[in-house]
Protein backbone atom coordinates (compact mmCIF):
# COMPACT_ATOMS: atom_id res chain seq x y z
CA UNK A 1 0.00 0.00 0.00
CA UNK A 2 1.69 3.12 -0.92
CA UNK A 3 1.25 6.36 0.18
CA UNK A 4 -2.15 8.15 -1.58
CA UNK A 5 -3.65 4.44 -0.50
CA UNK A 6 -3.08 5.01 2.29
CA UNK A 7 -4.51 8.47 2.65
CA UNK A 8 -7.54 7.41 1.06
CA UNK A 9 -8.07 4.65 3.27
CA UNK A 10 -7.72 7.42 6.35
CA UNK A 11 -9.65 9.53 4.69
CA UNK A 12 -12.56 6.64 4.34
CA UNK A 13 -12.07 5.83 7.97
CA UNK A 14 -12.62 9.78 9.37
CA UNK A 15 -15.57 10.61 6.78
CA UNK A 16 -17.58 7.80 8.55
CA UNK A 17 -19.99 8.59 11.20
CA UNK A 18 -19.49 7.87 14.67
CA UNK A 19 -21.58 5.17 16.39
CA UNK A 20 -24.18 6.06 18.39
CA UNK A 21 -22.37 6.66 22.42
CA UNK A 22 -25.07 5.17 25.01
CA UNK A 23 -26.74 7.68 27.25
CA UNK A 24 -25.65 6.17 30.13
CA UNK A 25 -22.18 5.98 29.31
CA UNK A 26 -21.57 9.23 30.84
CA UNK A 27 -22.67 8.44 34.19
CA UNK A 28 -20.57 5.49 34.23
CA UNK A 29 -17.32 7.02 32.92
CA UNK A 30 -17.73 9.92 35.95
CA UNK A 31 -18.46 6.83 38.80
CA UNK A 32 -15.56 4.97 37.59
CA UNK A 33 -13.60 7.96 37.16
CA UNK A 34 -14.24 9.40 40.70
CA UNK A 35 -13.06 5.35 42.02
CA UNK A 36 -10.04 5.65 40.36
CA UNK A 37 -9.28 9.50 42.05
CA UNK A 38 -10.02 8.42 44.68
CA UNK A 39 -7.83 4.78 45.17
CA UNK A 40 -5.21 6.76 43.75
CA UNK A 41 -5.50 9.18 46.40
CA UNK A 42 -5.59 6.62 49.29
CA UNK A 43 -2.82 5.07 47.57
CA UNK A 44 -0.32 8.06 47.38
CA UNK A 45 -1.39 9.09 50.84
CA UNK A 46 -0.54 5.46 52.27
CA UNK A 47 2.73 5.55 50.24
CA UNK A 48 3.79 8.73 52.14
CA UNK A 49 2.47 7.43 55.68
CA UNK A 50 4.93 4.95 54.95
CA UNK A 51 7.70 6.59 53.36
CA UNK A 52 7.47 8.92 57.05
CA UNK A 53 6.92 5.96 58.95
CA UNK A 54 9.99 4.62 57.30
CA UNK A 55 12.19 6.89 58.09
CA UNK A 56 11.54 7.69 61.47
CA UNK A 57 11.97 3.81 62.11
CA UNK A 58 15.58 4.55 60.31
CA UNK A 59 16.20 7.42 62.31
CA UNK A 60 15.58 5.97 65.80
CA UNK A 61 17.44 2.78 64.88
CA UNK A 62 20.30 5.12 64.32
CA UNK A 63 20.18 6.80 67.11
CA UNK A 64 20.07 3.86 69.02
CA UNK A 65 23.01 1.89 67.08
CA UNK A 66 25.19 4.23 65.85
CA UNK A 67 26.43 2.38 63.21
CA UNK A 68 28.90 5.43 61.88
CA UNK A 69 31.04 4.20 65.15
CA UNK A 70 33.51 1.15 65.18
CA UNK A 71 32.71 -1.71 67.19
CA UNK A 72 35.31 -2.28 69.95
CA UNK A 73 37.79 -5.00 68.88
CA UNK A 74 37.43 -8.28 70.35
CA UNK A 75 40.38 -10.17 69.05
CA UNK A 76 42.92 -8.69 71.75
CA UNK A 77 42.76 -9.01 75.52
CA UNK A 78 42.95 -5.50 77.18
CA UNK A 79 46.62 -4.17 78.53
CA UNK A 80 45.77 -4.18 82.31
CA UNK A 81 48.69 -3.76 85.06
CA UNK A 82 51.08 -2.63 82.25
Amino acid sequence: MNRPEREAAARRIMERTQPAVPPDLYADVVRRGGRMLRRRTVARRLMWLLLFAASVTFLVWALMAHPWVEPPSDTTPPLTNW
